[in-house]
């Protein structure tokens, strides 16, 4: 069994296993108070004044308390992050990394606003986390680019992945959670979806491009080119997801 997580583990694409191991990680060391919370959560006064810049990256390491909450979250973040970078981003980790930045650049910008907003602003204010909402926006990417896929819901009803967010939105409200975190995590998907991918294709121009800085950095990675008959895609549990 260890060995196979092991395994698991270290096929994981750099990406993904970077972000998994470093979110595990903090919310272990929360749980465990080896490392508090209030040095990370995202607080703006802080990050201007007392020049506590790390805590733009941090919010998006902790995932609250370890529950089922927790669970589903890790699941999304091992699932879909991983399924984006093997197939969508398939040799391009450098987009893909940017594909995070801007999200959690977006999300940032959207908190940062919104508590500027009368009426609003309480509400933004209790947004001090965000890593939830970069989660989401990883499903939300990877259902808006794999839309036709047939997917079940506990066993209850099936549905296209193009109604993946919605799904999950609502049992976020059926629970008892906050949809919010989700919903942001929505609107900075759909941002990137939109610029990445819809926008190019109807004026031929690409606002979203990859600094040079970033690409340069993943110069080195192994590209492997294959006969599409060759191609394998990453495991998908048949009982989950059924291709018609």
């Amino acid at each position: 069994m260890a060995q196979a997580v092991e395994e698991w583990y270290k096929q994981m694409p750099i990406i993904t296993r970077s972000y998994l191991t470093a979110a595990v990680v903090t919310t272990v060391g929360c749980s465990l108070e080896i490392i508090s919370p209030y040095n990370l959560y995202l607080n703006p006064t802080l990050v201007v004044k007392q020049y506590q810049f790390w805590r733009l990256v941090t919010n998006f390491l902790y995932f609250r308390k370890m529950d089922l909450d927790f669970l589903f979250h890790m699941f999304f973040l091992a699932r879909y992050c991983k399924l984006l970078e093997e197939n969508s981003f398939r040799g391009k980790t450098a987009d893909f990394l940017y594909m995070l930045l801007f999200g959690a650049t977006v999300l940032t910008g959207i908190v940062l606003i919104g508590g500027m907003i009368p009426y609003l602003s309480v509400s933004f204010s209790k947004i001090i986390f965000l890593s939830n909402s970069l989660t989401f926006m990883m499903v939300y990417v990877w259902s808006k680019q794999n839309p036709y896929i047939h997917m079940s819901f506990l066993g209850l009803f099936t549905f296209t992945a193009a109604y993946l967010p919605w799904v999950l939105l609502g049992f976020s409200i059926l629970v008892g959670a906050s949809a919010w975190g989700d919903f942001l995590g929505m609107i900075a998907g759909h941002a990137y979806y939109f610029l990445a991918f819809v926008y190019p294709r109807m004026t031929d121009r690409r606002p979203l491009k990859t600094p040079s800085f970033l690409i340069a950095l993943f110069a080195d990675e192994p590209v492997v080119i294959a006969r599409p008959e060759d191609v394998r895609f990453a495991h998908v549990p048949f009982d989950e997801i059924h291709q018609d």
